[in-house]
C-alpha cells in the first residue's frame, strides 16, 4: 500500500521546502523590485490521507477523514466532495492548516464499503490550480468490496455526453426504489459523461442516472431528469488501481478519456407528467378559449358550452393532446360567462384514470379601463387576420404557410395570386395547389406547382376580403416575397434514404447541435434534398418514430419505456459532422437498417 501510495501521491521533500522558503526570502530583500516570475501552474500534491487508502475497520462514528497537500489550499466546489453510498447529508468540510478535513454529521453504516471522490473539489489557494482528485476507499467492516462498472451518459437527443449527472446503483429491485431510497451506491460523471462506479459488492442492481437538481440522491420526476438500464446488472470487472478506467485524466485528454471502457450507456430523458387533470383554463377572447392538460394525450369523451349548439362548437388539439383550443362560430356577441363541460379520463386519487365531468367557468376578458375610441381599436376587432411565411432554404419543401388567427368559414383559395419574376426581372405567373394543415385546421399549405428556381423572386398575393373568420370579418389583402439566392456559393446536400422500414424523422442540425436547420419525415426509401447550404458544418439526427406519430416521445420509467431512438449520423472516418465547402452539390448514403440494427 505505500509503495501505491508514494508513486501516486509523492510527498515533497522538507528540503526543498525549506530551500524555496530561504530562497524566496533572499528575493525578497533585493533593491531590485521583483518581476514576479513564472505563474504557478503546479497543482497541489497529497503528501498525507488518513484513513490510508484501503483501510479496513473504520469507526462509523464521528468519522473524520483528513487529506493534507504541499500547499494552502481550499475547497472550491463543496458537491465535488461524493461520498458513495450517499449518506442522508452531503460530507461537510473544514480548513486546518494545509489540510482538508472531512466528517459527517451522522455515522456511517457498519460492514460496508466506502468511496470519497475528490476529483475537481481542491485547489490551491493562490493560483486556483485544480488538484486533478481521486478516491478515497476505505471500510467500516473487515473488507473492501470490489467489483467495479464503467459507463456514459448522455442526452437523448442531443447524444451529448452531460457532466455531473449522479450514476445509481439499487440493490432493491423494486420500480419505488429511486424515488424513495438512497442508492447503495452512486458517483457523478466528469466533462466527458463518463461514469466508474468501483468497489461495489459483487451483487445484483438497477441502474439510474438521475440529474439531481436538489442533491437528494433520490429522483423527483415533477422537476428532474432520469435514465435506465432496461435489465439488471451484475459487475463483471475487478478493481485494479492500473486500469485506465481508474486514473484521473485532465479532461482535455481527449484520447485517453476517450479510449476508456464504457459498459452501460444511459440516455436522459425528460418524462412527461403522468398525472392526468386539467390545470389551465382561459377565455382570451368573445368566442376563444383553452384549456390545458397536466399531462399528453389526454381522452375527451365529450365537450359543450350550454347555450351553444354543438354545430358552433369547434375545437383543435395540438400534436401533444394537452392543450385544447376552442371556438364558437358564432359572430354576434357572446355572454360575459360561459360555462364549459369537459368529459374526460381524469387521474384519481388512487392513480387510476376515470370518466370525469368538469364545468369550467369562462368569463369575458376585461377591456382596459378608460373612454375608448378609434385608436384603441385593434385591427383583430374588424379584420380576419392572418400570416404568410415563407423561408428560402426550405420554401420547396415547406411551401407558403397562410395561418389565420380565427377558424374560417368561408375561403376562396382559387383567388391567390402566385407570381414570379427571373433575374432578367421579366414577369410570369405559375400554378399552385393548396391544402389544410393536419394539426391545424387555421393554417394552410400553397405549394409552387413547378420547381423553384435559384435566383428568381417569388410572390403570393392574398386579395382583398376573400377569407371570412367565425367572427364575421374579412381579410385585408397582403403579399409575401421570397428571394431565392444564386447558386454562386451556396451548396446542395442530398441524402439517399435506404432500408426504410419505420417512420423517421430526419433532422438537418447545425455545428453544435443545438438547433434543427430542417427537418423531413419519412417511411418509405427516398432522396433528401437540402439546399441553399452555407459552407460550414452540419449533423444529420435521425430518430426511430416508432409509434408514427410524428413527433419524438420521451420515456415513461414506471412502464420500462425508453425514448425513441436517436442516431446520428457517422462518416467513414468516424466523425459526426459533414464538412460542405461552398458551390457544392454532395451525396451521403444512409443505410437505416445498418443505424438502427
Amino acid at each position: 500500500m505505500k509503495k501505491f501510495f508514494s508513486r501516486f501521491f509523492p510527498i515533497i521533500p522538507v528540503s526543498i521546502v525549506l530551500g524555496m522558503t530561504i530562497f524566496s526570502h533572499s528575493c525578497a530583500n533585493t533593491t531590485t523590485p521583483p518581476s514576479g516570475g513564472p505563474k504557478d501552474t503546479i497543482p497541489p500534491v497529497i503528501t498525507e490521507i488518513y484513513p490510508v487508502i484501503g483501510q479496513v475497520n473504520v469507526p462509523t462514528h464521528k468519522t473524520k477523514l483528513k487529506i493534507e497537500f504541499n500547499e494552502y489550499v481550499k475547497v472550491k466546489d463543496p458537491k465535488s466532495l461524493f461520498l458513495s453510498p450517499p449518506l442522508e447529508k452531503s460530507p461537510q468540510f473544514k480548513m486546518q492548516g494545509k489540510s482538508v478535513i472531512v466528517y459527517f454529521e451522522s455515522d456511517l453504516d457498519s460492514n460496508k464499503t466506502y468511496t470519497l471522490d475528490l476529483t475537481n473539489a481542491i485547489v490551491d489557494n493562490n493560483e486556483g490550480n485544480m488538484y486533478p482528485g481521486f478516491t478515497l476507499v476505505f471500510s467500516t467492516g473487515d473488507r473492501i468490496d470490489s467489483m467495479m462498472v464503467t459507463g456514459i451518459v448522455q442526452d437523448c437527443n442531443s447524444l451529448k455526453p452531460l457532466k455531473g449527472a449522479t450514476v445509481m446503483l439499487y440493490k432493491d429491485h423494486a420500480d419505488s426504489a429511486v424515488f424513495l431510497k438512497r442508492p447503495d451506491a452512486a458517483v457523478k460523471t466528469d466533462e466527458w459523461g463518463y461514469f466508474c462506479i468501483r468497489n461495489i459488492q459483487d451483487t445484483i442492481y438497477r441502474m439510474y442516472a438521475v440529474i439531481d437538481e436538489n442533491n437528494n440522491n433520490k429522483y423527483e420526476a415533477e422537476s428532474e431528469k432520469i435514465a435506465f438500464i432496461d435489465t439488471l446488472v451484475k459487475p463483471v470487472t475487478y478493481v485494479n488501481d492500473s486500469l485506465p478506467e481508474l486514473q484521473k485524466y485532465d479532461m482535455k485528454d481527449t484520447l485517453n478519456c476517450l479510449a476508456r471502457k464504457t459498459e452501460f450507456e444511459l440516455n436522459v430523458f425528460k418524462e412527461k407528467p403522468s398525472k392526468q387533470m386539467i390545470v389551465n383554463k382561459e377565455r382570451v377572447g368573445e368566442r376563444t378559449a383553452y384549456i390545458t392538460f397536466m399531462a399528453p394525450y389526454a381522452q375527451i369523451d365529450s365537450i359543450w358550452i350550454k347555450g351553444v349548439p354543438s354545430n358552433q362548437l369547434i375545437t383543435q388539439f395540438n400534436i401533444m393532446q394537452d392543450s385544447l383550443e376552442i371556438w364558437v362560430n358564432d359572430p354576434k356577441p357572446q355572454p360575459d360567462t360561459l360555462f364549459l363541460n369537459v368529459n374526460y379520463l381524469k387521474t384519481d386519487t388512487l392513480g387510476m384514470l376515470n370518466p370525469f365531468t368538469e364545468e369550467i367557468k369562462l368569463l369575458k376578458p376585461k377591456k382596459s379601463p378608460g373612454k375608448s375610441s378609434s385608436r384603441d381599436i385593434k385591427k383583430e376587432d374588424t379584420t380576419a387576420v392572418f400570416t404568410i411565411e415563407a423561408k428560402p432554404e426550405n420554401v420547396e419543401q415547406y411551401g407558403f404557410v397562410i395561418e389565420f388567427t380565427y377558424p374560417l368559414v368561408e375561403s376562396a383559395f382559387d383567388s391567390l395570386t402566385f407570381r414570379y419574376l427571373n433575374p432578367r426581372q421579366q414577369e410570369a405567373f405559375g400554378k399552385y395547389s393548396v391544402r389544410q394543415d393536419s394539426l391545424n385546421l387555421r393554417k394552410y399549405i400553397v405549394t409552387p406547382s413547378e420547381k423553384l428556381q435559384p435566383g428568381y423572386e417569388y410572390f403570393l398575393k392574398i386579395p382583398h376580403r376573400k377569407f371570412k373568420d367565425i367572427n364575421g370579418f374579412y381579410n385585408d389583402s397582403s403579399e409575401v416575397k421570397v428571394s431565392l439566392p444564386k447558386d454562386d456559393k451556396l451548396s446542395t446536400m442530398n441524402l439517399v434514404m435506404s432500408n426504410v422500414r419505420n417512420k423517421y424523422i430526419v433532422d438537418l442540425l447545425n455545428e453544435k447541435r443545438d438547433k434543427v436547420l430542417r427537418s423531413y419525415i419519412i417511411d418509405k426509401d427516398e432522396t433528401l434534398a437540402f439546399p441553399y447550404l452555407k459552407a460550414g458544418k452540419y449533423s444529420i439526427r435521425i430518430t426511430e418514430d416508432l409509434n408514427r406519430n410524428g413527433i419524438v416521445d420521451t420515456g415513461i420509467l414506471l412502464e420500462k419505456k425508453q425514448p425513441e431512438k436517436v442516431r446520428f449520423y457517422k462518416l467513414e472516418d468516424g466523425t459526426f459532422l459533414i464538412d460542405i465547402p461552398e458551390m457544392m452539390e454532395i451525396e451521403q448514403n444512409i443505410d437505416l437498417a445498418e443505424m438502427f440494427k
